[in-house]
C-alpha cells in the first residue's frame, strides 16, 4: 500500500488530498480534526481547487455538525500540558499538537501544576476537555484563559470549545497542505 504521506513533486499539494481514495483522505484530514463525521463530509466536497475553498468546506462543515460530533473532536487533542489524546490519533497530529502547545515547555511548576488541577476542575464542570487554539500562548496565557473559562455556562462553554476547534482545524489545515 502506498504511504499517503508521500507526495510526487510534481503535484501540489490540494492535487494530492484531491486524489486520495475516500478513506486515505477522512485519514488525513482526521489529523486536522477528530471528527469522522466532519472528515467524511470535507472529504465529500472534493476537488479542492484553492486552500481557501478548503477552509470555507471545512468550517461550514464543522458548524453543522452535532455536539457529540465535536465532542469526538475534542477527544483527539491531549489536555494542555499533557501529550497522550483519549483517543488514538495519528503521528502527525501528536507532532502538531506538540508544536501548538510549545508555550507549555517554559512553564514553571507551579503553572503547570495550576493547569492540570483546573483541566481536571473544567472535565468536572463540562464533561470535555479544556480546549484552547494554543498556538502563540505562554502557559499563563492559557492558565489565565482556562481561569476564565471556567465561569462560562455549560451550553455557552461548548460553543466556545467548539469554536477554538475550528481555529485548530484551520491552522492544522494548512499545515497539511503547505507541508512537503
Amino acid at each position: 500500500m502506498e504511504n499517503s504521506r508521500i507526495r510526487p513533486r510534481a503535484v501540489s499539494h490540494l492535487q494530492w488530498l484531491n486524489s486520495l481514495p475516500n478513506d486515505q483522505a477522512v485519514t488525513e484530514l482526521k489529523s486536522c480534526c477528530g471528527s469522522s463525521r466532519w472528515a467524511a463530509e470535507v472529504v465529500s466536497h472534493r476537488p479542492f481547487t484553492t486552500i481557501g475553498r478548503l477552509i470555507d468546506v471545512a468550517t461550514e462543515a464543522w458548524w453543522q455538525l452535532e455536539p457529540a460530533d465535536w465532542l469526538e473532536a475534542f477527544r483527539s487533542h491531549p489536555k494542555i500540558g499533557q501529550k497522550k489524546a483519549a483517543t488514538s490519533t495519528s503521528g502527525q497530529s501528536k507532532a502538531w499538537s506538540r508544536t501548538e502547545q510549545s508555550g507549555m515547555r517554559e512553564a514553571s511548576a507551579e503553572t503547570a501544576a495550576a493547569l492540570a488541577k483546573l483541566n481536571e476542575d473544567y472535565e468536572a464542570r463540562f464533561g470535555h476537555i479544556f480546549i484552547v487554539c494554543a498556538t502563540g500562548k505562554s502557559s499563563e496565557e492559557m492558565l489565565a484563559i482556562l481561569r476564565e473559562r471556567l465561569e462560562n455556562e455549560p451550553d455557552d462553554e461548548l460553543q466556545i470549545a467548539a469554536a477554538e476547534q475550528a481555529k485548530i482545524t484551520e491552522l492544522r489545515l494548512k499545515k497539511l497542505i503547505d507541508s512537503p
